[in-house]
């Protein structure tokens, strides 16, 4: 592993490892409206799925002693995974007709974009390519907005049934 990667991998596996945990608190206090409700259920899924990914992501980055392709092959199972987790849920929300809060195609096709992107570079990695990391790291960056952003639509879908 480049030493130039570490602090990046530590900082974003940190973040994701506070922010999954915020994620879980929100959603044990709410729990009964996110059960009864299709899409909070299933952006909750996704909302800590992703973040859980990135510090998986991060924990595998910073293992010692490891080749970049054995990294690449962890990052492939693991982003995978996760996209498929991401698109059934983001599908099963939008058939459901519960909530409709965020659910846009431009939020579908650009958090999906940034799955591929990691799956890429998991691919990237695998071949040897020097752009790899740099793919990972933009696609982490911008899969945080989506999910922080994913994370308030949550909170505000929580907010808005339980004022009806």
């Amino acid at each position: 592993m480049p030493e130039q990667w570490s602090n990046f991998f530590v900082m974003v596996g940190g973040g994701a490892a506070a922010l999954a945990g915020l994620i879980f608190v929100a959603m044990s206090i709410n729990h009964q409206v996110i059960i009864r409700n299709t899409t909070h259920k299933n952006r909750a899924i996704n909302m800590l799925t992703g973040f859980t990914a990135v510090f998986m992501a991060s924990s595998f980055a910073l293992m010692g002693e490891q080749d970049l392709r054995v990294l690449g092959y962890e990052w492939l199972v693991l982003w995978l995974i996760a996209t498929a987790i991401f698109i059934r849920g983001y599908v099963v929300a939008i058939r459901s007709g519960m909530s409709s809060i965020g659910l846009t195609t431009p939020r579908l096709a650009g958090g999906t974009l940034c799955y591929l992107a990691e799956v890429v570079s998991a691919v990237l990695l695998i071949l040897r390519h020097d752009c790899a990391l740099n793919i990972a790291a933009v696609g982490i960056i911008v899969l945080f907005a989506f999910l922080i952003s994913g994370a308030w639509l949550l909170m505000i879908g929580i907010y808005e049934e339980q004022a009806r």
